[in-house]
């Protein structure tokens, strides 16, 4: 008899066997998962080496990848994480069946793990076999005895679905925090800058001689005159501001023969003028406007500005989180301000002006852009870098082709391009009146239904048939985002881009890019310096 239910066991045991590893793999990927994504978060908010200004942390990066140690088939630290991942999952169960010892002893081999693969992480040393062998053998002799144990297979299995069921949840869960946390650093303005436009903005109010130079700049015929190379930038952020205009003077050719027109909100309208006004560039002309000036930009004549002071617009942005099914980057405040729609108005800003070349305000200049003025733009309205190298960048990707007014009037596959680094011919663009379809398309995505949010989209529709592509040298993006951009490429472009959240002027911008911004500032200034230290 003994002998027959050996027997009768053996199979039971194989099956047993064969659907715990089943699971148990299908719980260690899910686990790995999260185990990555909570790893890369911590990283993101404390101190990713990718994301660090310390130079020592940006040369752990590149002499140590602890994601890639991880990844690999034959390190140790992969070893390690799988062993502890299969024994959590054994912890569970033995819990689940009040074998608290197994389940001690467990824990105990899973701590050790834990301590071992975060001290590989933080000092950059990979695990070495004789640290590793010890905690291999005693998790392998473990989980041995622990599968010995004949549980149910059929609770075993309930249970084990469950718990992958959760873990994956709590990935989900990892991810979009990152994220949230990511934007929501992104959105925050760094205390430095804050420090600055106070000092400035008290220069401003004690400093009557500012306030001179800029009633001078704006009645300059230099503002109107079209054999002038005009630049103009809307935004609330002046180092960002002056290091375009820095830039962009410091690799022309003929500086003086630059116009910088900026329009900022009335917040920091003070403090703009007062750094434009008390420092050098080269001679070039610089004027400073306030948006709320432009009385004519009221909700009868602009849809949008109707659309951004509804409360469920407010409500959307400021509101509670809305979940997994809003993207965070759709919550972003900026699309509120109307300084980010206010490019859809450059000729009724400028009604005198025939051609003007626009610049994102997280932009650097690296060549001398007066090339651009001469560029015959086959009597298109607006000169722009294409987009779709990637398939991402097509029209359908930020357009709603299910409904029949985008389907009706535009090819799918038509390419993008970028906004940042763009030539308008305003001759051009009064006389297909732009604008006028801007507000047509504004108004047709009331609801929402059409695109999401930004400027691109309706961008893209505006401009659909009138917009010249321009050789992807004059402007390159993804320094807000991508680690991996080719450095031939930077080192080539007239214009690079930091879209994305990692901008230059945040702690978690990208540290090998961060030098190509820095260089524009001058770090000599006593306010830079003071605000610096404080």
């Amino acid at each position: 008899m003994r002998r027959r239910a050996a027997e009768f066991r053996r199979p039971v045991r194989r099956r047993f066997s064969h659907w715990i590893w089943l699971l148990l793999g299908a719980f260690s990927l899910a686990g790995l998962v999260l185990f990555f994504v909570q790893y890369n978060h911590s990283e993101d908010r404390v101190h990713h080496p990718l994301l660090e200004r310390n130079a020592k942390v940006e040369h752990f990066a590149k002499r140590y990848n602890f994601t890639e140690e991880i990844l690999s088939a034959t390190s140790f630290s992969r070893q390690l994480a799988e062993q502890m991942v299969l024994a959590k999952a054994y912890v569970i169960i033995a819990k689940e069946h009040n074998n608290l010892h197994l389940a001690w002893e467990l824990s105990s081999k899973i701590r050790s793990c834990q301590l071992l693969l975060s001290k590989a992480a933080m000092t950059g040393e990979p695990v070495t076999m004789e640290e590793a062998e010890p905690i291999i053998k005693s998790l392998s002799s473990l989980i041995f005895k622990a599968q010995d144990v004949h549980y149910d297979i059929a609770t075993t299995i309930a249970t084990m679905k469950s718990h992958i069921q959760a873990l994956e949840e709590r990935a989900n869960t990892a991810t979009i925090q990152s994220t949230v946390f990511a934007q929501i650093s992104a959105e925050a303005l760094p205390k430095s800058l804050h420090c600055l436009n106070v000092k400035l903005m008290a220069d401003w109010l004690k400093m009557p001689s500012l306030q001179k130079l800029s009633h001078e700049s704006r009645i300059s015929p230099r503002l109107t005159d079209n054999n002038l190379n005009h630049f103009c930038i809307f935004s609330d952020n002046v180092l960002a501001t002056s290091v375009v205009v820095n830039s962009t003077v410091m690799n022309a050719d003929h500086p003086k023969q630059l116009v910088f027109h900026i329009v900022t909100d009335g917040i920091n309208y003070g403090a703009m003028q007062a750094w434009f006004f008390s420092n050098d560039f080269k001679g070039a002309t610089l004027e400073v406007q306030n948006i709320e000036k432009f009385h004519w930009l009221n909700e009868s004549y602009s849809p949008i500005v109707k659309q951004l002071r509804i409360p469920e617009s407010r409500a959307f942005y400021f509101g509670p989180y809305q979940g997994a099914n809003v993207e965070p980057k759709l919550q972003n405040p900026k699309f509120l301000s109307l300084l980010n729609h206010l490019r859809f108005y450059i000729p009724e800003i400028y009604p005198l002006l025939e051609k003007v070349v626009f610049l994102d305000d997280d932009v650097v200049v690296q060549k001398d852009l007066t090339p651009l003025f001469s560029l015959d733009l086959h009597g298109n309205v607006n000169g722009a870098v294409e987009t779709c190298l990637e398939a991402f960048h097509r029209y359908y990707k930020y357009l709603n082709f299910s409904n029949s007014i985008i389907s009706s009037k535009f090819d799918p596959q038509a390419c993008g391009w970028a906004l940042g680094m763009n030539v308008f011919d305003l001759v051009a663009w009064r006389k297909a009146n732009v604008t006028a379809r801007y507000h047509y398309w504004q108004e047709q995505n009331a609801d929402g239904t059409l695109w999401k949010l930004g400027t691109l989209p309706p961008a893209l529709l505006s401009f659909y048939g009138l917009t010249e592509p321009l050789d992807r040298r004059w402007h390159v993006l993804g320094l807000g985002y991508d680690l991996n951009i080719d450095n031939r490429l930077i080192e080539s472009a007239a214009v690079i881009h930091f879209n994305g959240n990692m901008k230059p002027w945040l702690k978690l911008a990208i540290g090998r890019y961060k030098p190509l911004w820095h260089k524009y500032i001058n770090q000599s200034h006593p306010h830079l310096q003071d605000c610096a230290a404080g």
